[in-house]
């Protein structure tokens, strides 16, 4: 760590000690304008945004605290992923804070992780202001998700979490079923894929990633809030995929818990859900559907 930032993560410790709560702190980088933003209920915790719009939360005090709705239902796809506390080969497309691979390096110490950032700018900020634990073996490399992915060797990866967002949109390329077949690739037998896809009404978006991960693997879950199922409001669900039986009913159960319950569907109610969408190639991928401004009120 530089002189500097050593001498600017002092002075928030000092400050934190004393009671007062940190200054935001911010940085132009590739997306746009980066934002760290201080939680008040945690010393340590931060909200990270890009241009106003949430992207991540973390706690350095306690990597295990999963803030966002979102990043919860990830979560439980990595406790999932295999018995609880063997260490695994992740790969997290989209870097954020790093949330996610914190989270697993603290509850599955020994892991392997690999993020894939293209914004090489935020990176560097989050890296400066929010370090990693240099013994949690998380490498960063600043790639184009599908780039980076292409170099993974076959079938390293237990886990493959997508989390890709440029300018609140997941891009046209990480949507189709070629994409897939690379993540596919890269997974191990066992291994699962875990996608975060935010859409609104009339979720057509959100049905036809559903109808392209059924092309691409054997068995296919989705996690979300039954308001966005309903199509009543914009909002994130999580995609599970995997060539082998999902834990389902423990997913369920576990979604049922959180502090913002989500719904599982699975099976026949998933691909009645679906309601007959086309699978997405390269050639007709678009980009996800840009959030309404209100969200982020």
């Amino acid at each position: 760590m530089a002189k500097g930032t050593k001498k600017r993560a002092a002075e928030r410790g000092r400050a934190a000690g004393r009671g007062r709560t940190p200054e935001p702190i911010t940085a132009s980088v590739d997306g746009g304008l980066a934002e760290l933003v201080p939680d008040r209920d945690r010393p340590r915790g931060w909200t990270l945004l890009l241009d106003g719009k949430p992207q991540s939360h973390v706690d350095l005090d306690d990597p295990t605290h999963l803030d966002f709705e979102y990043q919860r239902r990830l979560g439980h796809a990595a406790d999932l992923a295999a018995p609880p506390g063997r260490p695994l080969h992740a790969v997290h497309l989209g870097g954020g804070a790093f949330t996610l691979a914190r989270y697993i390096a603290a509850t599955r110490p020994r892991s392997t992780q690999q993020i894939v950032e293209i914004d090489t700018a935020l990176v560097q900020f989050v890296r400066r202001e929010l370090p990693l634990d240099p013994g949690d073996r998380i490498r960063v490399r600043g790639a184009d998700a599908r780039a980076g992915l292409a170099k993974v060797p076959e079938g390293w990866a237990d886990l493959i979490i997508a989390d890709v967002f440029g300018g609140a949109r997941t891009p046209a390329h990480l949507t189709s079923l070629e994409f897939l077949a690379e993540a596919r690739r890269v997974l191990r037998p066992g291994g699962l894929y875990a996608a975060n896809i935010a859409d609104g009404p009339p979720l057509a978006h959100l049905r036809a990633q559903i109808a392209t991960a059924r092309a691409a693997f054997a068995e296919v879950c989705l996690s979300a809030d039954p308001a966005v199922l309903r199509g009543r409001r914009f909002g994130n669900a999580v995609l599970l995929a995997a060539d082998h039986a999902l834990p389902v009913a423990e997913l369920t159960r576990r979604a049922a818990g959180d502090p913002h319950p989500a719904r599982v569907e699975h099976g026949r109610a998933l691909a009645d859900f679906t309601g007959g969408a086309a699978p997405v190639t390269d050639a007709t991928a678009t980009r996800s559907p840009a959030p309404p401004a209100a969200v982020f009120d």
